[in-house]
């Protein structure tokens, strides 16, 4: 039979692991992890050679330089897996287009061949040799939630072994995992923070110049982390402190 306390907080560390596996469920599906805001004006630029087009934005195998620069002049938006942009409806020669009229959003996703593609020391310059700082973290961005979910949906599974054979034991193996989860969660946030701040870096010597702020993808990223990481602590702290109990129990009947 187990305790109240145990059975407590094995309920709450599930109804946290399963909002935290929502959250980060949400935050993969969604192209809000950086917003881009572009300064007055910036759009309405006559000159060509800052104004990029809308096919260099569409293409999936578009350069990064082309579509970061589509982003910065458009409010662009961009996630792990797509790419989106507000564009301002165009106006006529004798007349301006009015103010805050939108046309409607313009979403790219991301190809796998893309996510994998090396990132330049010199953004659009594919001469100036591979960034492998950049490289591998926008890999590791890529890969490391799915290894979260998957560890989260094994814990899962061990959980219902916890249900079946009556012991709190096999919950260790499920704060485990979603311990683990926890940091890839964290892993992730931490890759692509780092990302986009060398990507911007790299950006300033050259027009136009970045500026935005993360968006609610990433914050529910962000949450999604020590969620897990509660929830894990929850289920070793029932685990061990049952099999704990189990033991003085045990040697109390033997004395």
């Amino acid at each position: 039979m187990v305790d109240n306390r145990f059975a407590t907080a094995l309920v709450i560390g599930s109804v946290l692991a399963l909002i935290s596996a929502v959250y980060i469920a949400a935050a993969i599906g969604t192209d809000h992890w950086y917003e881009y805001r572009s300064r007055p004006g910036l759009s309405e630029m006559n000159s060509t050679e800052l104004q990029p087009s809308s096919e260099e934005f569409d293409r999936e195998d578009s350069d990064e330089y082309m579509y970061s620069r589509a982003l910065i002049m458009y409010n662009g938006t961009i996630g792990l897996w797509r790419r989106c942009i507000s564009k301002l409806k165009e106006g006529y020669w004798f007349k301006p287009p009015p103010e805050e009229v939108n046309q409607g959003s313009m979403c790219v996703s991301f190809s796998l061949k893309n996510q994998f593609t090396p990132k330049y020391k010199q953004i659009g310059n594919h001469n100036s040799g591979v960034d492998y700082v950049r490289t591998y973290l926008s890999r590791c961005q890529i890969l490391l939630p799915f290894i979260s979910l998957g560890l989260m949906c094994f814990g899962a599974l061990i959980g219902l072994c916890v249900c079946s054979c009556r012991s709190l034991y096999p919950a260790i193996g499920t704060g485990v995992l979603h311990l683990l989860a926890g940091i890839c969660t964290l892993g992730t946030v931490a890759c692509f923070a780092a990302n986009i701040e060398l990507l911007h870096a790299k950006m300033q010597d050259l027009e136009p110049r970045p500026d935005g702020e993360y968006g609610w993808s990433f914050c529910l990223a962000c949450v999604s982390a020590p969620l897990q990481l509660m929830a894990a602590a929850l289920f070793i702290w029932a685990a061990c402190t049952d099999r704990t109990e189990y033991s003085r129990m045990k040697a109390y009947r033997v004395a």
